[in-house]
């Protein structure tokens, strides 16, 4: 059997993206994407699910939304499924780089209800970009169940998800704004105001949502 230079940059690419220099495995990352190989599909995503270096792991999903959506999708949703809390975050950040619709089934309440926060930020964001017209509002009732949850970057995460949806999110919000829980009530007003106001910022709106909520008013006055 004759091996080709293809051959021979495909199974180089593939010892480089174990390689335990990081500087190594962005080049090797950076190859694949720029010379698509369907055989390095499974090994860009099993990599995605362990390496330890950001920078290598956007380019690791640079690099498979350069290959056919056919080859890649199949098992981006699989690995959405992964017990490994990496995977899952990964997978679903891929799936929201590649935008291809067909991935929202795999986009659960589970998934957006995720224990781990960064799970549940991927989950957010792919829901947004995947999401089919219609089913926002439905969406949006799903994401609103995680209003409260985690730090400030977490809860920015969830507003910046449920502003980008627009005017669909407004029903469910207001709901949201009587919850028994301060800290889900400071939050829906925080997102109220950042839907309102986008220049706003999170910081000013969670802190007023707060003194709103500290005085017991409704976060309506002025509107």
């Amino acid at each position: 059997m004759t091996i080709t230079r293809q051959d021979t940059d495909a199974i180089r690419a593939l010892q480089g993206l174990e390689d335990g220099r990081t500087s190594v495995r962005l080049r090797a990352a950076l190859a694949v994407g720029t010379t698509p190989d369907p055989r390095c599909v499974d090994k860009l995503i099993e990599r995605c699910a362990i390496e330890p270096e950001f920078f290598v792991r956007d380019m690791l999903t640079w690099a498979l939304t350069r290959h056919p959506v056919s080859m890649t999708l199949p098992e981006l949703v699989r690995e959405v499924r992964s017990e490994r809390v990496q995977a899952r975050s990964q997978a679903l950040h891929t799936l929201s780089k590649i935008g291809d619709r067909q991935a929202w089934p795999a986009i659960t309440q589970a998934l957006l209800s995720d224990a781990d926060d960064e799970v549940a930020r991927s989950a957010w964001r792919a829901a947004v970009v995947l999401v089919p017209e219609g089913e926002e509002s439905a969406l949006a009732t799903g994401l609103v169940t995680q209003l409260g949850r985690g730090e400030r970057e977490t809860q920015l995460s969830l507003s910046r998800a449920l502003v980008a949806l627009g005017e669909v999110i407004v029903p469910a919000l207001r709901a949201a704004t009587t919850a028994p829980a301060p800290r889900v009530r400071a939050h829906a007003f925080a997102t109220q105001r950042l839907l309102r106001d986008p220049d706003a910022g999170f910081e000013f709106a969670i802190e007023e949502a707060k003194r709103v909520v500290a005085l017991g008013g409704s976060g309506q006055e002025g509107q």
